[in-house]
């Protein structure tokens, strides 16, 4: 039977995965359209083509590998200078430059010198191609939304686990105290397993990180507890002690190997699952949309790590990059778990929402072949234009975004060799849950 989940939980990844590239390009193919761009092919994944259907003058197909999609435009680059699109010279940078243009113009047909992506006017093109991933967005925000506010986190309450017998500081055994420790400010106060917090110090208590800062900012204080215990409230009094305890992230998570002073209560939260407002999930998705960018940024700096995840015996790191093979590895082995439904649908829905906003964020690089570049392009012809305008000079013209296709093939090697790389390290030594 958990082989059967294991393997439910990759279909239901990659079923998710082929629906969000699916969507991604159906904001290009419609945007397209709408502008009166010819489209030959929408098709999700790459590869051999598994299954195709014609309807109107669109081929809409499904290929083996799917670890991506196309719509093909015709006219996305324009003629040459001399009007043509043949070959001109034998350099590999000027061939590059004039396959490409030539792919573009492959199936022209009489009637279509008006329905050429490049003749649309550059802000109709920089809608057609952030149409792709602004549809990943849509679905990430939809997918979290559903996530936060529907499914529920699993978080930290401000309800008693366990009561801490004696003070500690953080990396030391808990599990017994020592002789010379003293007592915690929980234990002598009478708070016990069970007990929810619903005042401290004055302060009603709603969330569990709100609690933490308001003990953490109080050593050396006598304050008022109030709990609901049994259905019925009442207060205890306790006297806040100093502690060597782990710093916290903005979102209250314990930072490890950072220590610091602060004020210590002696208790463990119990875990919930708490439904966010509106506010509280934007909030959130703010948060989610931050790391992405600086995941981004810090993903050359990954590589080494990467590397010795292959090469070594070390563990993967927890913030190593992850690729599709990974992604899927994990569904299957939460599916596996022995866990609610509702949590192993929680995961999947966020393993999907942060894809969704990976693709975004990732596709919006004004590189060349992304559509960030393309967007990039069309920005660059319009401001040319009108600075043209401004001083009285002739129209330059369509930008040629085909001249920077060999700049497009380098960032594309450098694409596939760090996939081929990540996919290794799923493999070979994948990231695990604990």
């Amino acid at each position: 039977m958990t082989n059967v989940m294991w393997v439910l939980g990759i279909l239901l990844f990659v079923v998710g995965l082929l629906f969000s590239i699916a969507w991604h390009e159906l904001g290009h193919l419609s945007t397209a359209k709408l502008f009166g761009i010819r489209v030959p092919q929408y098709m999700v994944g790459f590869g051999r083509t598994v299954w195709s259907r014609k309807k109107g003058e669109t081929e809409y197909g499904i290929k083996a590998i799917p670890l991506g999609g196309y719509i093909r435009m015709i006219g996305m680059f324009p003629p040459g200078a001399d009007g043509r699109i043949t070959k001109r010279s034998s350099s590999p940078w000027r061939s590059m430059i004039e396959d490409a243009r030539e792919a573009s113009y492959e199936e022209l047909q009489p009637g279509d010198e008006h329905r050429l992506f490049y003749t649309r006017k550059p802000w109709k093109r920089v809608i057609v191609m952030f149409a792709g991933p602004f549809m990943n967005l849509i679905l990430s925000v939809a997918l979290y939304l559903s996530w936060f506010m529907g499914i529920g986190l699993q978080m930290s309450v401000p309800t008693v686990a366990t009561v801490s017998q004696c003070v500690v500081k953080v990396g030391e055994p808990t599990d017994t105290c020592p002789k010379d420790a003293p007592q915690s400010p929980a234990a002598l106060a009478g708070l016990k397993p069970g007990d929810t917090i619903v005042s401290f110090n004055g302060d009603g208590i709603s969330t569990y990180k709100q609690l933490q800062a308001d003990i953490r900012k109080s050593p050396g204080q006598t304050v008022p507890i109030v709990v609901e215990r049994g259905g019925a409230r009442q207060t205890l009094t306790a006297t806040i002690t100093s502690n060597t305890v782990n710093r916290v992230d903005q979102d209250g998570r314990p930072v490890n190997g950072d220590p610091v002073t602060a004020g210590f209560l002696g208790f463990s939260p119990a875990t919930g699952v708490v439904h966010l407002s509106l506010g509280q999930s934007a909030h959130q998705m703010t948060e989610m949309a931050k790391h992405g960018i600086s995941s981004l940024i810090a993903l050359p700096g990954k590589i080494p790590g990467l590397w010795h995840a292959i090469v070594g015996d070390d563990p993967r790191p927890v913030d190593s990059p992850m690729g599709m093979v990974g992604a899927a590895r994990l569904g299957g082995d939460v599916f596996a778990m022995d866990l609610p439904a509702t949590q192993q649908l929680a995961f999947m829905v966020q393993l999907l929402a942060g894809i969704n906003l990976s693709l975004f964020l990732f596709n919006m690089l004004p590189l060349l072949p992304l559509d960030g570049g393309h967007i990039a392009g069309a920005l660059w012809e319009s401001l040319r234009r009108k600075a043209a305008a401004l001083v009285r000079r002739p129209d330059p013209g369509p930008f040629d975004v085909a001249k920077l296709m060999p700049v497009a093939y380098v960032v594309a090697g450098i694409f596939i060799c760090f996939t081929a790389l990540v996919m290794v390290a799923d493999v070979v030594n994948p990231i695990k849950l604990n």
